[in-house]
């Protein structure tokens, strides 16, 4: 018996002219997730994707988590593949699915002939299925309101296929269509969701992370290159750019006033990641802010900070309560290592009574008391990279 995974499209499925192209970048990323697990069949029609085993050995289990996690797919089927013969149907669909309907109480069938040369209509499979089911299985009740299994019979051009209901994709847009763009990766709670957000919209997300040593720890960045790690799961392979941000903080400490320092530093920070962006031709920034959050994440810190800017910035999580973010780091699983009790650099000389308010002219003028030019470019040439993938 010959299993397969049948991959449904999400929103791509309505693109219309640009579809093709949303279909190899999807196509791309399967493949390349699954290439670890062995050896595989691929082929496309009709909004789903056909992924057959080549192998024996290859474990379905492991296939099935790891297309979960590819973004711009709505759902996922198990399915066992049928001559378009209704006898053959029968027979698999009894031998395939009785584990699954043995621990059943009821059932029904539902059927889908986009093959429409098939001899018996959607309501006759349905109905002669149903029977054959009910013989085999005389203890389970037919149910077509809220059964416990819902039987499928997907009739296409080449084949028939029969599974036992769908399990969840990632939905979204297949990484890369969308773009390219650069989060600031705090090591915090809110900026791992506010990367996986805009994956899910298909940007390809690079990772820029600031240290202060001796202020900040090595375990600290350990702990940022281990939320980049988990990310790749649904972001796939990311760039991890660190740049050196002890002497603009040391400096800042020394000529700008106390209340300003978060601001200016936020500031300071957008400069250097607008210049990796461009080395790595990103077109956007990424930052994991939510209104109010925090002193530096009130509206008019935001213009405050955004003035510096020449890309546009994201803010995924603007409008989301810390319950909300929460709620999303956990089914990432990102959250455990977020709250690990190791501080960033943005906790480094914090201002006793930070301005929430700022006026942009008297922060700019703040700014310019130092020349913060030189080093800029100083952290910007002695930033480390490093590569982190999705196959581990």
């Amino acid at each position: 018996m010959k299993e397969v995974i049948l991959v449904k499209y999400g929103e791509m499925a309505l693109k219309g002219l640009n579809k093709s192209s949303f279909e190899d970048i999807l196509m791309k990323q399967i493949k390349y997730r699954l290439r670890p697990l062995g050896t595989f069949s691929y082929t496309a029609a009709q909004s789903t994707i056909y992924i057959t085993p080549e192998e024996d050995s290859i474990r379905m289990e492991e296939v099935v988590a790891r297309v979960q996690k590819i973004f711009g797919i709505a759902s996922i089927c198990r399915a066992c593949t049928c001559e378009k013969d209704f006898a053959d149907i029968q027979a698999k669909a009894l031998e395939y699915l009785r584990e699954t309907l043995e621990d059943a109480d009821s059932f029904k069938v539902e059927a889908k002939r986009a093959d429409k040369s098939f001899p018996m209509k959607s309501p006759e499979i349905c109905r002669e299925l149903g029977s054959t089911i009910c013989e085999a299985f005389p203890e389970i009740a037919v149910d077509v309101h809220n059964p416990d299994v819902t039987v499928m019979v997907d009739i296409r051009d080449t084949n028939a296929y029969v599974y036992a209901g769908k399990l969840k994709g990632a939905g979204g847009l297949p990484l890369g269509s969308s773009g390219k763009a650069l989060l600031l990766l705090s090591g915090g709670i809110d900026s791992p969701v506010a990367g996986y957000m805009m994956a899910k919209r298909g940007i390809k997300c690079s990772c820029i992370h600031f240290v202060s040593p001796p202020y900040t720890s090595d375990r600290a960045r350990l702990k940022v290159e281990q939320l980049c790690e988990k990310m790749t799961d649904y972001c796939g392979d990311m760039k991890f750019y660190c740049v050196p941000f002890t002497e603009i903080q040391e400096e800042l400490k020394r000529r700008c006033p106390e209340e300003y320092f978060t601001i200016i530093m936020r500031r300071l920070m957008m400069l250097i990641a607008q210049e990796i962006a461009k080395k790595e031709e990103a077109l956007a920034l990424i930052t994991g802010e939510s209104v109010g959050q925090v002193a530096s994440q009130t509206i008019q810190a935001m213009v405050c900070t955004d003035a510096v800017c020449k890309c546009p910035v994201f803010r995924p999580c603007i409008g989301m309560d810390k319950t909300e973010i929460i709620e999303i780091a956990r089914k990432i699983d990102t959250f455990d290592i977020s709250i690990q009790p190791y501080e960033d650099c943005c906790t480094v000389f914090t201002p006793r009574h930070p301005k929430i308010r700022p006026q942009l002219d008297l922060i700019e003028k703040a700014q310019e008391q130092a020349h913060f030019e030189d080093m800029i470019q100083r952290a910007v040439d002695g930033t480390e990279v490093k590569i982190f993938r999705v196959l581990r």
